[in-house]
Parts: structure tokens; sequence; C-alpha cells
């Protein structure tokens, strides 16, 4: 393991991502400690990246590594290599969990979010509008990655659909196993960047990590009846990119549940967003009350019908996972609201 003492590089630092926004965040009394990015997350673990190189972290009595996402910034005494404080992020990839009250944290400081799906039984509009809620809510920038486009007759419809998702979505089409996804990515794939991959198993993640990276995860198959793919990858990692930036891969989700991603929606469903102020009422669901300018734009073919009661599905279900302040003033607890 690396010697943080030795940990001059500034560099070499910038190139893990970190950032001003980092740097302003270190005391006067902190700058003895060392900052190292956290590379992977385990049950009663976590290991770190410094600019010298791989970190095995001390962990304070009583951690909750549940707290902590890979690609987050920590500060270390490089003494003792004790972890002292997790800096704020930047950035954060989460998702509610059933029977949870507080959210899965997926990755940190991540700039660009690959949502991959493949184009067979696998593209799901419906889902894929889930993840990029989470990534628009993330504060991080979405590009949705088109897999096995070699397998169709007719991939520019899949293209096309998916780039009607959201505004100004960027949607690439790419072979995971050519040499050619390297140069599709690259221009999110820059030294100091962090990408974080999304989407179903089998749809490819692992392949186009091991691309980028150089790395050499397992991958599976996919079932033949249903083109569903088997789990790989079960743990988040950091991965160097061979042209310069970080990967994190995570689990295959197929159940994306949304909750306090009500921006995230807003910029999802911009053409609804923007008409409903011109809604007669404040308060107008789009269901059936009169002077509704949304369900003017269905009536006029302006706006998809499928389109809108996707946003109502996903906007019901927000409403329920959003976490509410209960309790008396001064001694308020956050819950979910009771269904």
């Amino acid at each position: 393991m690396t010697n943080l003492g030795q940990e001059t590089n500034l560099g070499q630092r910038a190139n893990l991502g970190w950032t001003d926004f980092f740097a302003d965040q270190v005391t006067d009394d902190e700058t003895h400690l060392v900052p190292c990015r956290i590379a992977q997350v385990h049950r009663a673990r976590l290991s770190g990246l410094s600019a010298a190189g791989p970190v095995r972290l001390n962990l304070p009595v009583g951690t909750n590594t549940g707290e902590y996402a890979v690609g987050d910034w920590v500060l270390v005494d490089p003494q003792t290599q004790d972890l002292c404080r997790r800096l704020e992020r930047r950035t954060l990839l989460q998702r509610p969990v059933d029977g949870q009250v507080l959210p899965q944290l997926a990755a940190a400081n991540v700039d660009t979010l690959f949502i991959v799906t493949s184009c067979n039984a696998d593209f799901n509009p419906a889902r894929l509008e889930r993840y990029l809620a989470m990534a628009n809510e993330a504060g991080t920038t979405p590009v949705m990655v088109l897999t096995k486009a070699d397998l169709v007759t007719d991939g520019r419809a899949y293209a096309d659909e998916a780039a009607a998702l959201q505004r100004d979505l960027a949607v690439v089409t790419v072979n995971g196993r050519s040499a050619e996804a390297i140069a599709a990515l690259m221009p999110w794939c820059q030294p100091g960047q962090t990408i974080a991959l999304a989407g179903s198993s089998g749809v490819g993640k692992s392949t186009l990590v091991n691309t980028l990276s150089g790395a050499d995860q397992v991958t599976g198959g996919v079932r033949e009846h249903d083109d569903k793919g088997r789990h790989t990858t079960t743990a988040r990692s950091l991965h160097a990119m061979a042209g310069g930036g970080w990967i994190i891969d995570t689990p295959g989700i197929r159940n994306l549940h949304v909750g306090n991603f009500t921006a995230g929606i807003d910029t999802l469903f911009a053409e609804i967003t923007e008409l409903a102020p011109q809604c007669k009422f404040s308060d107008c669901s789009h269901d059936h009350e009169p002077g509704c300018a949304v369900r003017a734009a269905v009536a006029s073919g302006e706006l998809d019908q499928d389109r809108l009661t996707r946003w109502r599905k996903l906007s019901e279900e927000n409403a329920g996972n959003t976490q509410v302040l209960t309790g008396p003033r001064g001694n308020r607890t956050t819950q979910r609201p009771r269904r």
C-alpha cells in the first residue's frame, strides 16, 4: 500500500478529480492531511486512492461505511492513514430503497452518467426516464449509450426514441467491445473527469468498463428467451480510464424507484413543466381540471399522451417516496410519507 507521507504530486491529484471546489473546503489546521478518493466501499472497510497510489484507510470506531460513496473525497492523516473527515460532495447519485428511510448511495462527485441500454427487449423508455431523473437530480450530465445496435436492423430508430426522452440529451451508439467506443465516448472521458455507468444487467456496462479502462471484469451472457442479462457487477468501484479520467461501474438495477427527485423530474419533462404555469389552477394535476394547458397540448398533438402518462406515474411515486419533516419545531425528524 502507499505511504501517504510521500504524496506530493498535485498534478496527479487533479487527474483524480481534485478541484478548487474541494481544496476550498480544507481548513488551515487540515493542510497537513492528505486528500484521498474513495475507490471501493465494503461492509466494514473503505479503500482509497491518493496521488501516490492505493490507500487502505483506517476507520474511526463506529464508522458506517454506508454513509460513504465511491468517488467521495476524504482527508487522511498521512502518518496513521486514519480517515479524518469526508468533504462536501459536488454531486451525488442516490436512490430510495424499499423499507429504508435513508437512500442508497451510488456514486459521488460524478461529472457524467452514462445510462447504458441495449437495442433489444431491454430498451424501455419509462425505465430510462427514471435514470434520467436520477442524473438530473444529482447534477450530473446524462448521456444515453446504446449498445448492441449491430444486432438489429434499425438501430437509428432506437437512437431517435432515446433522444426524445429529454431535451438536448446526448445519445451515442457504440459497440462496447470495439476500440471505436473509446473515440465515441472521449468527449466525456477527459483527464480529471469522472464517469458513472448505470443500467440493467446484461446491457454491456462491464464490457464498456473493460474497453475504457483495460480492466478485466467478469461479463455475463444474456438469456435468449427474454434478452435480459445476468448480474455481473456486484459492487461499485473506481477504475482509471486509458485516455484519462475515472469510471465507476454499478450493479445492474432493473427496478429503480424515485424519491426526492422533484427537480430531476421537472428537468426530464421540461415540456410539461413549462406549460404548467399556463394552467387555470396553480395546483393543476393535468388530469381533469378545466383550463389545463398541458391537456390542451395533448389534444393539439403538441405533447405526446404517453409522456404525460409517464410524468404522472413518476410524479405520484416521487411524492410517495419523498422524505418529509415531522414532529415539533426544534425536534423535527425525517421520515417517508405514509402510503
